[in-house]
């Protein structure tokens, strides 16, 4: 596989956080959208990728949030990342969000440390506020093939992800929608049990 240059995001997307200790996850993102080119063969079957679209990031730590939602996409002139996940620190429990969304060759963070909030999960639907922007990520339909996941450092728990699905974006600054649309190239965890 060859990949062209990397985009990386202008500073970690953990912010302040990454200098924390003990966090039970962290995550980075290396780069939001490179060129992709070459073929891998899985059980024989040869996949081919030409003027395709590569995401790079990362998780490390002893457990994958109790309940999160994670995607990722490409669009036209854009990507973006948003994971909004329930993260214990010092017994107690506060919902994080951390994501980026380029658009246009613009860098837009959105981050619990910025001051984004949830405004809504729902049906697997969430809107988060940041100021004058907000997004508003929905996973459609989804495959969700089951994966295994970091559990107090055994690999004992079971996630699902959609790694090419249907959703919906819609991204607002300041009352104007800068973009909104359905896609069938998404990727989407939501490991949220409940509503809120």
């Amino acid at each position: 596989m060859d990949f062209g240059p990397l985009f990386p995001i202008k500073y970690d997307i953990m912010g302040p956080f990454a200098l924390l200790p003990f966090m039970e996850c962290r995550h980075s993102v290396w780069s939001m959208r490179h060129s992709v080119r070459g073929a891998v063969c899985i059980n024989g079957q040869k996949y081919f990728f030409r003027n395709a679209w590569g995401y790079w990031e990362g998780d490390s730590g002893r457990s994958f949030p109790k309940e999160y939602l994670w995607t990722q996409c490409f669009f036209s002139d854009g990507a973006l990342m948003l994971s909004v996940a329930d993260i214990p620190m010092a017994g107690i429990h506060f919902t994080g969000i951390i994501g980026v969304v380029l658009w246009q060759g613009k860098e837009y963070r959105i981050a619990t440390y910025l001051g984004a909030r949830v405004a809504k999960i729902h049906h697997k639907m969430v809107r988060v506020i940041q100021g004058g922007l907000e997004l508003d990520v929905c996973l459609l339909e989804g495959s969700g093939h089951p994966l295994k996941a970091p559990s107090k450092g055994d690999m004992i728990r079971t996630i699902h992800e959609s790694a090419s699905c249907r959703a919906f974006y819609r991204f607002c600054k300041k009352g104007r929608t800068m973009f909104a649309f359905e896609t069938d190239r998404a990727s989407f965890e939501f490991e949220y049990f409940s509503s809120f």
